[in-house]
């Protein structure tokens, strides 16, 4: 492979190199992405603006997560995240800045990992702020919504009404005569019908802080490597963007193009899993 072959040449005289990584680094987890090899998106996600304006909406969101929670929590890290975790051991990359909210790199064994876009693992309530545990919300919905849990195995309803693909914020698509029945959670402290997961809906904002610290990685890193991502959306471009005026060299492994690819040093149009297994040989044998 001699485009892993001179990537392992960059990461060799870049030790430590940033990496940033998108959605394709859990396709092969069971996750899938939002968008196809082409770029165009497959499926509408929720927006933050539809989730905040309506308890509707919010019942919708809830209803899916709920069914797409069982499914999402049953992901294992594949060998692409297996990879990263290993070449960071070895010092061939740093800090991890990750667009995705399904927790993998940390399972993986990766540390120094900053979720750009928040964590499924985390409720936040929009009215008083309380933060609370998914799982604890989960066993909540469960038991104000007998029976709705057969759902998620499938035993109850068939694939027209239930959706067998849970996408990257762990919702999953379900019959609109379903979504009505379902009861919607509410915050424990203040009772509103508020409650949201910590993660950055499209449309929404990164918190300033967040971004300041990923810009702050990207002025300390010696290179920057692109995962899995078509850098489709600002707040994963931007780091690109702003490692090529540092004139660091900037890498790619991603299927298909990205938004990115006239500020590339290196660009491979490969599998993470093989392009990254074949870094890490090259680590070992050096």
């Amino acid at each position: 492979m001699p485009d892993a072959a001179a990537l392992a040449d960059l990461l060799r005289s870049h030790p430590g190199t940033l990496v940033l990584t998108g959605a394709g680094m859990s396709t092969d987890s069971g996750i899938p992405d939002y968008r196809g090899r082409d770029g165009t998106r497959r499926v509408t996600p929720m927006q933050h603006g539809e989730f905040v304006g309506s308890s509707e909406a919010r019942q919708r969101y809830w209803a899916r997560s709920f069914i797409g929670w069982q499914r999402f929590t049953h992901a294992e890290p594949n060998d692409a995240h297996r990879a990263v975790a290993d070449l960071q051991q070895r010092g061939a990359l740093g800090a991890v800045i990750t667009q995705n909210v399904d927790g993998l790199h940390q399972a993986a064994g990766s540390r120094d990992v900053t979720e750009l876009h928040g964590t499924l693992a985390e409720v936040v309530c929009l009215t008083c702020g309380d933060r609370s545990d998914r799982d604890l919300l989960q066993a909540r919905m469960a038991e104000a919504n007998t029976g709705f849990e057969r759902l998620s195995a499938g035993e109850a309803f068939d694939g027209s009404r239930v959706g067998s693909q849970i996408r990257p914020d762990g919702d999953i698509v379900l019959a609109d005569d379903l979504v009505r029945g379902f009861h919607l959670p509410r915050c424990t402290v203040c009772g509103a019908d508020t409650l949201k997961p910590d993660v950055v809906f499209f449309g929404g904002s990164v918190p300033r802080d967040r971004v300041d610290a990923c810009y702050a990685l990207t002025d300390a890193a010696p290179a920057l490597l692109v995962l899995g991502s078509s850098l489709a959306v600002m707040s994963g471009l931007r780091f690109v963007r702003h490692a090529a005026r540092r004139g660091i060299p900037v890498m790619a492994v991603t299927r298909g193009p990205t938004r990115g690819d006239h500020l590339m040093t290196l660009r491979v149009d490969d599998s993470l899993a093989s392009t990254l297994g074949a870094v890490l040989r090259a680590q070992v044998a050096a």
